[in-house]
């Protein structure tokens, strides 16, 4: 588990760890980043009251480069590999039907559904946002699906010998480390497994401007992904740079030169107003007039992200 300023959740995410239906012995290994709250000190009573629970130090503070860390630090003897962040709340069976999974698949990675929940009014907008296929596409661990080989997944079970095949996480990937990782685990031969019984809660960001930098940073990893590993472009990542690219033309046409030029931007917000309350209907009032801020902040900040991204990492090995 890599931990950053998670004083909020890191307790209950742990207990949830330590809590488990798993027979088989576990390890739990937090790598512990630069944090500004009261998150090592919770880590530190974490560690006094249950041995089953260590700590690595993750000076960079970059979740890559933690969970790398914890796994060298992990159990010698351990066959798999659970990863866990420090807002994750794991039901009773998550690791058992994650083991489970993995014996009967064959596969070298399983995963399942982010389940996105949230306590607040906007929390609980940006969760039926992440949850909808209007928010972020028909990706399998945001909205469900059947079982089998997926790109990704959401967190993760692996093979302890896939992540040795593979070198583990690249530390110079800040976002996107997963489905870079899980491209390269496909790449050598492997197989990434999803399965909708493994369903994490997931606490999604508290205000618009996290939740914006959030989907800011995922849309600039996301090309840096595209540039490192040609040939992963989809529509579904390159739909809201081109929703961006259009907004604008059409707001500078409509102030400029032709008033159709509205439609855009009209069309748009009318589709997100409409496809947010739709959404959000069932959650009462409050949400569903927030969903289509949700919606627009994940769409518009992803895509400046990516229009905006000049990062590049070297086709070096590392």
């Amino acid at each position: 588990m890599p931990v950053l300023n998670e004083e909020l959740h890191l307790q209950e995410a742990v207990e949830r760890v330590l809590a488990q239906d798993y027979q088989g012995q576990l390890d739990v290994v937090l790598a512990l980043g630069p944090s500004t709250d009261a998150t090592d000190s919770i880590a530190a009573q974490l560690t006094a009251t249950d041995p089953r629970v260590r700590t690595v130090s993750n000076p960079t503070g970059r979740t890559a480069a933690g969970l790398n860390a914890a796994i060298a630090a992990a159990n010698a003897d351990s066959e798999f590999i659970i990863r866990v962040d420090g807002h994750a709340m794991f039901p009773t069976n998550y690791i058992s039907t994650a083991v489970k999974t993995l014996q009967e698949t064959g596969a070298d990675n399983v995963g399942g559904v982010m389940a996105a929940e949230g306590s607040t009014a906007f929390e609980r907008a940006v969760a039926c946002a992440m949850r909808s296929c209007l928010g972020v596409g028909a990706a399998a661990f945001h909205v469900g699906g059947k079982s089998g080989p997926a790109p990704t997944v959401y967190l993760g079970a692996f093979r302890r010998s896939a992540l040795i095949r593979v070198g583990g996480y690249d530390e110079r990937f800040v976002r996107s480390q997963d489905w870079e990782m899980n491209f390269r685990i496909r790449q050598s031969g492997g197989q990434v497994w999803f399965t909708p019984e493994m369903e994490v809660s997931y606490r999604p960001r508290p205000s618009i401007a996290k939740l914006g930098r959030q989907y800011f940073e995922y849309g600039r990893w996301r090309r840096v992904v595209m540039r490192r590993h040609r040939g992963t472009a989809s529509f579904r990542y390159l739909a809201p740079p081109a929703l961006v690219v259009a907004l604008v033309l059409g707001v500078v046409v409509g102030i400029g030169w032709w008033p159709v030029g509205w439609l855009v931007p009209v069309g748009y917000a009318a589709a997100v107003g409409i496809g947010g309350l739709w959404i959000g209907r069932r959650q009462g009032l409050a949400v569903a007039l927030t969903v289509p801020v949700a919606l627009a902040t994940m769409h518009c900040a992803w895509g400046a992200g990516f229009l905006s991204s000049r990062i590049r990492v070297s086709q070096d090995s590392f």
